[in-house]
């Protein structure tokens, strides 16, 4: 009696552990998990690892695109985020949301309609509340935030303020930089190429000038040119 009392409650355990593997598997496969299909141009790294082409984005991750390099996150039917060169994204998404902070660069976000899309940045928030299709570029490249809205509605968030930007309007906020770093080095480097050139061609005057007074002298004493009779 024992040992048939043992084999039910054995069997009766195994049974429990094969009811709850199967719930588990179900609920894991119910489980999605958000990712995009990168498609890539030049150097861009995700979370700090270099990336090609064809390679999948999770959600959470941070996108960064080097010089004269651009990145596209397809995000199946909701639609893609596209980022120019130098710029840096951290992106997160789901099944019906666009979300993530813009560090720096130029980001264009195109959605369908029934997501909603809050991209933020140093100066504010681009948001679009997912009632209809649409196409906006966010830039921070000279030290504010532009939009421009391509297709739909998108509105610019700056502390109290907002801006409603319709398809062909554009907005800013914050305060652009009058001049940046890279101006200042490309005139640094135009005033010190025009002052080699002129250093050049003083040492060429130079040496020029050295060689005619050696033609003139021979031995050491000067050859003396009299004027003819």
């Amino acid at each position: 009696m024992i040992s048939k009392s043992l084999s039910r409650k054995t069997l009766a355990a195994f049974v429990s552990v094969a009811v709850l593997s199967v719930y588990s598997m179900v609920a894991l496969a119910g489980a999605k998990v958000a990712s995009g299909e990168l498609s890539v141009s030049g150097q861009v790294t995700v979370n700090g690892q270099k990336v090609i082409s064809g390679g999948t984005l999770f959600s959470g991750s941070t996108v960064v695109t080097a010089n004269n390099s651009t990145a596209i996150v397809s995000l199946s039917k909701m639609g893609r985020v596209e980022l120019s060169p130098n710029s840096s994204l951290i992106l997160n998404f789901t099944e019906e949301s666009v979300t993530g902070m813009l560090d720096k660069g130029v980001a264009k976000v195109s959605t369908v309609a029934g997501v909603s899309v809050n991209i933020a940045t140093k100066d504010g928030a681009v948001v679009v509340d997912g009632s209809q299709a649409t196409s906006f570029t966010v830039s921070t490249d000279r030290g504010n935030t532009v939009v421009s809205t391509e297709a739909g509605l998108a509105e610019l968030r700056s502390g109290t303020a907002s801006q409603q930007i319709a398809a062909g309007d554009n907005g800013t906020a914050g305060t652009p930089n009058p001049q940046t770093d890279d101006d200042d080095d490309d005139l640094s480097g135009g005033a010190l190429a025009v002052l080699l050139l002129a250093v050049g061609g003083a040492v060429v005057a130079v040496i020029i000038a050295a060689k005619e007074d050696n033609e003139l002298e021979v031995g050491g004493n000067p050859v003396v040119i009299s004027p003819s009779r």
